[in-house]
This record gives structure tokens, sequence and C-alpha cells, in this order.
């Protein structure tokens, strides 16, 4: 990682910061089961999807279409870049009307979004990444910090176990538009 710079400021260039995929290859998924019909809790069974497919998060909210849903004024962007180049981000929320997973509480952010080049990937670049997320939160006096992401996105929720996340919500019902998808939010404690 010594080759990369790693900036931590206001939201900027949100389309240069698109042009790091967030595009990820589906072949496995984390299937909840129902105990006893819930009254014992759900565990995940993890699956092999066949045939497996490429999710893009940006095709359904492209990271340009923000600035037009909310006041971005209080997010916070780190980018890793490579020569210059990005290679690595994450967004985080903080104190934004509307922004329904920060429930009103200005003690509470979100990692709105984090993404790194396929290229980069497994080099360390997201823990680090998440780190200044989480210290840019601590800054703002947030003792927590949420995070969302779906069943379909196992490397996601593994990434975030390993960050020290605890899985608090499930939604099996979310996304409307998807409804294969389950919704997981995760919480990261910020001493």
């Amino acid at each position: 990682m010594s080759d990369i710079a790693t900036t931590v400021g206001p939201v900027g260039d949100l389309n240069e910061y698109a042009q790091i995929s967030i595009r990820f290859q589906v072949s496995r998924v984390l299937t909840p089961v129902l105990e006893n019909s819930g009254l014992g809790g759900i565990v995940f069974r993890e699956e092999a999807v066949e045939p497996s497919y490429k999710k893009d998060y940006d095709a359904s909210e492209p990271p340009s279409t923000w600035a037009e849903r909310w006041d971005l004024s209080n997010w916070g962007m780190i980018v890793a870049a490579s020569e210059g180049q990005p290679v690595g981000g994450c967004i985080v929320a903080y104190d934004t009307a509307g922004v329904d997973m920060l429930e009103g509480r200005r003690d509470l952010s979100v990692l709105w979004d984090i993404r790194i080049a396929p290229n980069f990937r497994g080099r360390g670049i997201g823990a680090d990444i998440f780190q200044r997320a989480v210290h840019w939160s601590r800054e703002r006096r947030c003792t927590a910090m949420k995070i969302e992401t779906q069943n379909n996105n196992v490397g996601a929720c593994r990434f975030y176990v390993r960050q020290g996340c605890v899985l608090r919500t499930i939604s099996r019902f979310a996304y409307i538009e998807f409804p294969e998808e389950v919704q997981l939010v995760w919480h990261k404690e910020i001493p």
C-alpha cells in the first residue's frame, strides 16, 4: 500500500468517484433460514448461485444522483489513489435530513458507499478506508456507524465482520424492485 495516497475531505467530484467500479460477481448468497418459523432465530446458509451474475449498485442509483436527493454538505469523502488515479473510496453521511438510516440522530453516521477497483481488491485498501471512515465519524462525536448491504454481497458481509461490525437488522422484504435480496444493516460501535 506504499503507492496509495489517501485523502479525506468533503464530497467532491462524484462522477470521478463513480469511475471506481462497485460491480461484483454474485456466485454465492447468504440465504436466511427461519428456525421454528422465526421463534428460534434466523440462520444464514451460504449457497451457490447458478448461473452467477454481476451486480452493480450504480445501475440503480449512481453517485451523480445523490446531490439531487440529499444535502451532501455534512457528508465526507475518502479517496485512495494510485499514481493519481482513484482506486478506492467511501462516502460517509452524517446529520442529513431525509436519510432514514440516520434515524434523525446526530451521534450516528452511515457508511453510505464503499468501493475498491477490482484490480486493487484484497490489498488492505478497504480496511484502511473503513478505519478512516470510523475516525471521520468519531471526529463528529458519533458513537456508532451503520452500514447497509445485501445477502448477495457475501464478500462485503465478511469484510464488515472483520472490521468489527455486528449485524443488527435483517429485512427480508426491504427491496420491492429486488425481491430476492435481503437487506442487512451492520453497526460499528465507535468508542
